[in-house]
């Protein structure tokens, strides 16, 4: 006696319970294996075999970004960086003329990351503990102007005061006139580079800067991620929240 061929042992992996998986999938990518195992009424093992091995598919995540820039954008981002770079090529010396300037807020203190709370330990070791600390609420704003040699102008924004064109332009004017004591070879060919904030494009601005004769290098649209300077630079700062979704491999 003889057992006839068989297939093996049953299994819920079949081709419907992969396309239905890979349906299911494309239409919400943010699914976890739970949510798709109650939809399916499959187990999660099961779910897992056919996103990794079957679709090729993996769990990513998204960086979080502050902006978006739109087409019209981005091209101009790349017009501003071809003229840039063919002014370079001409004009060697250009950047050594450039001041750049920006605004950013600093802390008393920073409180620790969880990965900069990790502390060497046995398998004997008690677990560490850490009390839960807020971020500062004490904090200054410096303004800071600085060039290819240095800085050449800063000052703290007084406790209270608003960065508006008014404000700024009492900025401009004693960076003018600091520029003509620390860089006097410079002081009638220096350029301007800042951000493209409302108090820095506004018409006052404008025509402040033409009433001096002080050019201005453009500054197209940016993302927060990419101003001219960033002051504050956080210590080792934590991993950018990400939100995990599923990605064709």
């Amino acid at each position: 006696m003889e057992d006839e061929p068989r297939a093996g042992r049953p299994t819920s992996k079949m081709d419907d319970n992969v396309e239905r998986v890979r349906y299911l999938v494309r239409l919400d990518r943010r699914l976890t294996l739970r949510m798709i195992s109650s939809e399916l009424n499959l187990n999660q093992f099961t779910i897992h075999q056919i996103l990794t091995q079957d679709l090729n598919m993996k769990k990513v995540c998204a960086k979080m970004v502050p902006k978006n820039l739109t087409t019209e954008q981005k091209a101009n981002r790349r017009d501003v960086c071809l003229d840039l770079l063919d002014r370079l090529e001409r004009e060697p010396e250009f950047f050594s003329h450039v001041i750049t300037g920006d605004e950013s807020w600093i802390l008393e203190y920073d409180s620790k990351t969880k990965r900069q709370s990790q502390e060497w330990q046995t398998a004997n070791s008690p677990h560490p503990k850490k009390a839960r600390m807020s971020k500062s609420k004490i904090k200054s704003m410096p303004i800071c102007f600085f060039d290819s040699q240095g800085i050449v102008h800063k000052e703290f924004v007084p406790p209270g005061q608003t960065v508006n064109q008014t404000f700024y332009r009492e900025v401009l004017e004693r960076l003018r006139k600091k520029v003509a004591c620390v860089r006097p070879g410079t002081a009638c060919t220096w350029m301007l580079h800042h951000d493209n904030a409302p108090c820095q494009t506004a018409v006052s601005i404008n025509e402040f800067l033409a009433a001096k004769s002080i050019p201005v290098v453009p500054q197209p649209p940016i993302r927060r991620i990419s101003v001219p300077v960033t002051l504050f630079i956080p210590p080792a700062q934590k991993p950018l929240e990400r939100a995990p979704f599923w990605y064709f491999g």
